[in-house]
């Protein structure tokens, strides 16, 4: 071997070494941004938050007790848009570029809060800001609602973060006129009535049923636990009634991760805007003797926010080895949803 030999060769080791070490460095670097961006974010204190926006609006003689209602309800739908947008890595889901692109779990965390924020703006332009099915909705809501229905994985202009912002400002809009309009600006208006809460809690027993019945299917007798028009299914049968439809198939194990993060998204945010409705709605509650059934909601989606302890998701059978994380999940936005059935009796009554 020549002496001009060695020198090349280390040379080349060195460069080798060199490359080896930045490729593992970036990985270092993908795997710490991976774990912060996908982390959940923590919960919030509604009325608190509701105070801290009242603060900023240019106000004289800003007193937190003289918020409107209806003002920490929307203050509420507001914040849980912006956390979606710039909690840990910002909003996942438009991501195109490692780590986002890899974190499915946060992105479907994201989607369940998204379908929830969504249900609860709607709520509010067609029910909460309008004294009767005829009335003229609230212009500033008109605005916000179609920017929350845009696509959420939109990356390219328009993106998916400026519409929802827009949506935030048209929010904003409204909060401003619910108690202090300005020159010749209409003053926003809340109805917290029974009848308006009722038509809401139809839409989040829909959600939550078919929540829990996409979770309850992660097992092999999923099945034997999917009630279809209010009738357990017989297994044997090979047809289904004019009023019954074909059985939920399983999860796969690859979309058990998917379904359960979906759950944990929907009762955040759901679990902070039932807190928002038992400070507005108060009222209404106390007189129909609901607050309880709110605190027994309230306390399920706390319970499914218990912090996760595995690094996956897992699914064992009910009496197995392992825990699986989908009925538990199921079981607890289960109760929740019995909650709501007993809210939408209640605030159905004379």
């Amino acid at each position: 071997m020549s002496d001009h030999e060695l020198p090349k060769d280390a040379k080349s080791k060195g460069i080798l070494w060199g490359f080896g070490l930045f490729v593992a460095l970036v990985l270092i670097v993908l795997i710490i941004l991976g774990f912060w961006w996908g982390s959940e974010p923590d919960l919030f204190n509604v009325q608190e938050e509701a105070i801290k926006r009242y603060a900023i609006e240019d106000i004289e003689d800003n007193n937190p007790d003289d918020m409107p209602v209806g003002y920490v309800y929307t203050n509420t739908l507001a914040h849980i848009a912006e956390i979606l947008m710039h909690k840990s890595g910002g909003y996942i889901t438009n991501d195109v570029a490692p780590p986002g692109l890899l974190l499915d779990n946060i992105k479907n965390w994201e989607y369940g809060a998204l379908v929830m924020l969504r249900d609860g703006t709607t709520a509010l332009r067609n029910h909460f800001a309008r004294d009767q099915s005829q009335s003229a909705e609230d212009d500033d809501l008109a605005i916000a609602e179609p920017y929350f229905y845009y696509e959420r994985n939109s990356w390219a202009l328009p993106s998916t973060e400026s519409e929802y912002q827009k949506g935030i400002d048209a929010l904003h809009k409204y909060m401003s006129r619910l108690k202090h309009p300005k020159g010749k600006q209409k003053r926003g208006q809340f109805y917290s009535r029974a009848d308006n809460l009722w038509q809401y809690t139809e839409v989040v027993i829909k959600r939550l049923g078919g929540l829990s019945t996409r979770l309850g299917a992660s097992t092999d007798r999923h099945e034997d636990f999917i009630v279809i028009s209010g009738l357990p299914i017989d297994p044997l049968l090979d047809s289904f009634g004019e009023n019954q439809s074909p059985l939920l198939s399983k999860t796969s194990w690859l979309e058990i991760d998917d379904v359960f993060y979906e759950a944990r998204g929907a009762s955040w945010a759901l679990l902070h805007i039932l807190k928002a409705i038992k400070h507005d709605f108060a009222d209404i509650l106390l007189d129909k003797r609901a607050m309880r059934t709110v605190d027994t909601m309230i306390y399920a989606m706390e319970n499914a926010l218990t912090p996760v302890l595995s690094p996956m998701i897992l699914n064992g059978n009910g009496f197995g080895l392992f825990a699986n994380y989908s009925l538990s999940m199921a079981n607890y936005i289960a109760r929740a949803n019995a909650a709501a059935l007993d809210l939408r009796d209640i605030m159905n009554r004379g």
